[in-house]
């Protein structure tokens, strides 16, 4: 989806708006961490999948979401490192959905030690419908949802 897709609904900008945003500490255990003495790769994406389920969990819980028909999928993960971090730091986590398009659905986090970005990270997704597991539209409720983010009154 480009910025003139005339498929886009919602779309924020990281300087503008992080519709539906959550974050959380995050707890390094050592067995986060790989032979280099830092956390694993894999974590990362284990971290961000928590984010992302807790926006469910705080907006449209999933069993909710499950429950009204719709199953979400992640279609794609890009992570980017920007600094190693280790067993003692103190991570914290924040997601939010940066843009929606009719069928398309895009959140983007980060992970921080001490204010400074170590993780970013982009993740796409699509909705099926539980009936037939083909892809739909995005839920109503959470169009609705980032459009009630869009108004002055929320900004």
């Amino acid at each position: 989806m480009t910025a003139n897709s005339p498929e886009k609904l919602v779309e924020s900008s990281t300087q503008e708006k992080r519709m539906l945003a959550v974050d959380m500490d995050i707890f390094i255990g050592t067995y986060d961490i790989d032979f280099a003495a830092h956390v694993s790769n894999i974590v990362y994406l284990r971290w961000f999948e928590a984010l992302r389920l807790q926006i469910f969990e705080k907006y449209y819980p999933l069993e909710e979401c499950m429950n009204d028909g719709f199953v979400p999928i992640i279609t794609a993960h890009h992570i980017e490192y920007k600094r190693a971090i280790k067993l003692f730091d103190k991570p914290h986590g924040y997601m939010w959905i940066d843009s929606i398009s009719k069928a398309r659905i895009k959140f983007r986090g980060e992970i921080r030690v001490g204010g400074e970005l170590a993780t970013s990270a982009i993740h796409e997704g699509v909705f099926l419908t539980s009936s037939n597991m083909r892809p739909c539209k995005i839920p109503p409720k959470i169009i609705e949802l980032c459009n009630s983010t869009d108004k002055p009154e929320n900004k």
